[in-house]
């Protein structure tokens, strides 16, 4: 990566933490929870990252979460993460976690957000590294679950800057999420889904109009849609969009027909992230790299890029 790159100060918006566990990491917490693996090794982990669609990495990321257990755990994961930031100039972060993908394993809601807490106070204290923690919903589970965690939530409502929609987005529009959304943003929570990755353009319009979200994750299929392409730029909703996501999902075939250029230069407030970054071949600057070889990314394109992402914070 250029040196002139990874030097330009950036923010991530669009970052699962724990899509950030590494191999080698899930090892050793496996090992220290004692916990056995379906895999011999981090090289068989590796190859298992082949995946044809969202379903598929899902079934890993949620199969890789059971190794985390304690608060320890949590904070080491999120540790982790905000050590690679550093090494990136990554000077602000706003993560998601999934309180459901931890308390249906029986991990109480308080173990996984005290780990969190204390790593992003330390990282904010010892790497001067900024932050909001984003609570997010899964979609594949009833609303009704959605409230619950939402309720879980509220004792320690400080912790927080806003709630998102994550995981199987085909066959779960956002409409399904209206009453919680409503709920949460009563509370002063900001709203963010993620709409317009593997969904179509109409999952955008519900998430804008209906969750009233302030930014949209992914949302390259915008583009499909001239309408609501215009209403992006007019209003300025930023996109935290994902690209080597994108291209290991099958969302694009190479990076080389990605369109978050073209949607910058149109006007849209696109960002860089990494999403899942242990499963999806690198972090944010990784990603900025990929758009400079593959796309032929300028150095005002990337500055333009990574000022979206920090004009793009919640908090």
């Amino acid at each position: 990566m250029p040196e002139w790159l990874n030097a330009l100060p950036k923010a991530e918006l669009h970052l699962h933490l724990e899509g950030s566990l590494e191999p080698e990491l899930l090892f050793a917490l496996a090992e220290r929870n004692q916990i056995t693996l379906p895999w011999a090794d981090v090289e068989t982990l590796r190859a298992a990252y082949a995946f044809n669609n969202l379903q598929e990495f899902l079934d890993l990321y949620y199969a890789g979460a059971n190794v985390l257990r304690t608060e320890q755990d949590f904070y080491d994961l999120t540790w982790a993460y905000l050590q690679r930031c550093k090494a990136q100039n990554v000077i602000h972060v706003e993560p998601f976690f999934d309180p459901q993908t931890h308390t249906d394993r029986g991990i109480p809601f308080e173990v996984v957000l005290r780990g969190i807490q204390q790593a992003l106070h330390d990282g904010e204290t010892q790497l001067g590294i900024s932050h909001g923690l984003i609570l997010s919903f899964l979609r594949h589970l009833p609303e009704e679950e959605a409230f619950k965690t939402l309720e879980q939530a509220m004792p320690f409502r400080d912790a927080f800057i806003g709630v998102g929609l994550d995981s199987s987005e085909k066959g779960f529009p956002p409409r399904l999420f209206e009453r919680v959304f409503a709920k949460a943003r009563s509370e002063g929570l900001h709203a963010v889904a993620h709409a317009g990755e593997e969904g179509p353009p109409e999952y955008i319009w519900e998430a804008l109009d209906l969750l009233k979200i302030k930014r949209i994750d992914h949302g390259v299929r915008a583009i499909e849609d001239e309408r609501l392409m215009q209403r992006i730029i007019d209003e300025q909703i930023p996109l935290t969009v994902c690209p080597l996501s994108n291209i290991k999902l099958c969302v694009f075939e190479h990076m080389g027909q990605h369109n978050i250029l073209e949607m910058l230069e149109r006007g849209v407030k696109v960002t860089v992230n990494s999403d899942d970054p242990a499963y999806f071949g690198g972090y944010v600057g990784e990603n900025f790299a990929a758009l400079h070889e593959h796309l032929g990314m300028t150095e005002a394109q990337a500055k333009r890029l990574a000022q979206n992402s920090l004009d793009a914070r919640l908090a």
